[in-house]
């Protein structure tokens, strides 16, 4: 795993820790005002552990997770649990935009601490209406996997 040259990354932005050790997410992004779809990767409390923020506008009701490859090799990563642990409840019946967070953290395992490569993580949408899922966004980031 590594980090091509001919790409664009995006870095994941640091949390902080409230008084009873909840993960804030930085004012400069929280406060930013959002005109389109968008996906924002955050760092956790260690390294390989993300939280995430995904804005849309008018949706029907579902569940959005993520899914994420290792750029070089297209290796899915974390793929057996990934979906599950990073899936939010997701409903907006207007046209302007509104934000959907993780509640907790999830975990990229593959990696270690320290060893960066490149990620592109995918925003999927699962209707409630069981219609067929499809993907909403996706971006490239600089991440770490979780030293076990």
């Amino acid at each position: 795993m590594k980090i091509p040259e001919n790409i664009e990354l995006e870095e994941p932005a640091d949390t902080e820790f409230g008084n009873n050790f909840e993960s804030v997410r930085p004012d400069s992004i929280t406060n930013r005002i959002v005109t389109k779809t968008d996906f924002q990767l955050y760092n956790s409390f260690q390294p390989g552990l993300y939280e995430y923020d995904f804005w849309t506008n008018k949706i029907d009701s579902g569940i959005i997770y993520l899914k994420a490859f290792e750029i070089t090799h297209e290796y899915p990563l974390t793929a057996d649990r990934l979906s599950k642990t990073s899936s939010v409840k997701i409903y907006n019946p207007k046209d302007s935009i509104m934000k959907f967070s993780t509640t907790s953290h999830f975990t990229i395992y593959e990696g270690d601490w320290g060893q960066y490569y490149a990620a592109r993580f995918e925003v999927w949408y699962k209707p409630d209406n069981g219609g067929s899922e499809q993907k909403l966004i996706e971006k490239n980031y600089k991440i770490e996997g979780w030293q076990r």
